[in-house]
């Protein structure tokens, strides 16, 4: 059994580690020791709280830490890149019911002990950290439900739907103040707001759509943060209030860097302002798609100086990072320049197609951000996209009636030559249509995109 001095040194240290875990995170290059710093955090803050002053009943506890260890350690193990997208929103879900369920044990534990001030105090305390739990709960099941392709990824837009969220809201507040004035506290207050705060949560995510659901993803990471240092300051532990503050301000800071990046209101993209409507038509897209095949794209690699792959989700789906390395390395070989270019919301996850391309160990000085390479384009002899949609269409500049207007993208059309790896003609994930597949200097490589790579270093061995 460890002194109360010694669990407070632990979480002082867990707290260090968990911040020098997200300065590790913000480089490739620190990724491995950012998340080996979480990881020594994190075993060091369940050891303190185990051993700590207050716990009792190992006999239940042992046995729900082993087994939620092993589950974990398989989950870890099963799950391919591809699907990390919903895993971390359902992982969101666990963070905002766990704080609904101990929001209403520390209710109902805490009736009578509390007077004056700190009852109020302890009250909002639980009403919040319960308000915030539930709405995440609901939110990270819809965006789990989204990213897996068992929901539809389109927005749903209610008639009147920001009224609802209003007046959710305002009665929020209105059962608030009945539950913290009530003496005793009444349990029908925080029941009510629990109902209304799951609609509310699954009302929020459903009205956002699948272009947007990188952003959502991050912020539901900041309001599980938001939600965990809420039962800090329910519990009165200081490491979670201060491990929730970090993940809940980074998730909002990261979120607020997309929007800005998507050229979105940060406001109206969470509370679902943004579900594809528009001012006017479309501008209707001229010509047709014109297909290519392996033996044409494997000559304008050779006859290429400056290449550059523009991954995107179907490089995900397909598994194709390991065949677009080494094709890389082959292209190197010849004295050919091969980068990457990376738009801030590619794939469904932020740093999505980062994480891909270092798994397959592809250098981090060959990947570059969106506005470090979109000036290179026109100089660019060969670009081939790898799966990507919304990141390289051209009417986020020419067509102010489209739903991703203004966002800036990726300007490979500027190339002298673009091949697109698809699967079909289809439009993608967020449904919307992408003028650069009907350009005169663009070329469509159907099928998988493994397949196409593999065929494509089969012919240049």
């Amino acid at each position: 059994m460890l002194s109360q001095g010694s669990v407070t040194a632990a979480y002082i240290a867990a707290s260090v580690l968990f911040i020098l875990s997200l300065s590790g995170l913000s480089k490739q290059e620190s990724a491995k020791n950012g998340v080996f710093y979480g990881v020594i955090g994190m075993a060091i803050a369940i050891i303190a709280t185990v051993l700590g002053p207050g716990v009792t009943n190992y006999l239940l506890l042992v046995p729900l830490i082993a087994v939620a260890g092993v589950v974990g350690w398989y989950v870890a193990n099963k799950v391919e890149m591809t699907q990390m997208p919903e895993l971390v929103a359902i992982l969101h879900s666990f963070v905002g019911l766990a704080a609904v369920f101990v929001g209403f044990n520390s209710h109902i534990d805490g009736i009578g002990k509390y007077v004056g001030a700190e009852r109020t105090i302890h009250n909002v305390e639980i009403f919040l950290g319960v308000f915030i739990g539930a709405v995440t709960f609901t939110g990270s099941v819809v965006a789990f439900g989204k990213l897996s392709g068992k929901m539809s990824g389109n927005a749903l837009t209610l008639p009147g739907r920001h009224m609802m969220n209003l007046a959710a809201i305002a009665v929020s507040v209105i059962l608030g103040i009945i539950f913290c004035m009530g003496n005793p506290e009444p349990h029908w207050p925080l029941i009510v707001m629990t109902v209304i705060a799951l609609f509310f949560g699954a009302h929020l995510v459903l009205a956002i759509g699948g272009a947007d659901m990188p952003v959502v993803v991050s912020m539901l990471n900041s309001y599980s943060g938001w939600a965990a240092a809420a039962v800090g300051f329910m519990l009165g532990n200081y490491l979670l209030i201060v491990t929730g503050a970090l993940v809940g301000s980074s998730g909002a800071i990261l979120s607020y860097i997309m929007c800005k990046a998507m050229n979105r209101s940060f406001v109206s993209v969470i509370l679902g302002g943004w579900g594809g409507e528009t001012s006017g038509p479309q501008q209707e897209v001229e010509g047709e798609m014109v297909p290519t095949n392996v033996d044409t794209v494997v000559q304008q690699l050779d006859d290429s100086d400056s290449i550059v792959f523009v991954p995107g989700y179907g490089l995900a789906v397909a598994q194709a990072q390991g065949a677009v390395s080494e094709l890389t390395k082959k292209l190197r070989a010849k004295g050919k320049e091969v980068r990457f270019a990376i738009h801030p919301v590619a794939g469904r996850l932020p740093g999505h197609m980062n994480v891909l391309l270092a798994e397959a160990k592809v250098p981090y000085d060959y990947v570059l951000e969106m506005e470090e390479i979109n000036d290179d384009f026109p100089q660019t002899d060969f670009v081939m996209i790898l799966g990507a949609n919304d990141i390289v269409n051209p009417a986020a500049q020419d067509d102010p009636n489209s739903p991703i207007a203004g966002m800036p993208v990726l300007e490979v059309w500027k190339a002298k030559n673009v091949v697109i790896s698809k699967r079909g003609q289809g439009r993608g994930y967020s449904g919307v249509e992408n003028p650069l597949f009907f350009k005169d200097n663009s070329r469509m490589l159907y099928g998988d995109a493994k397949d196409s790579l593999d065929a494509i270093l089969k012919q240049m061995d």
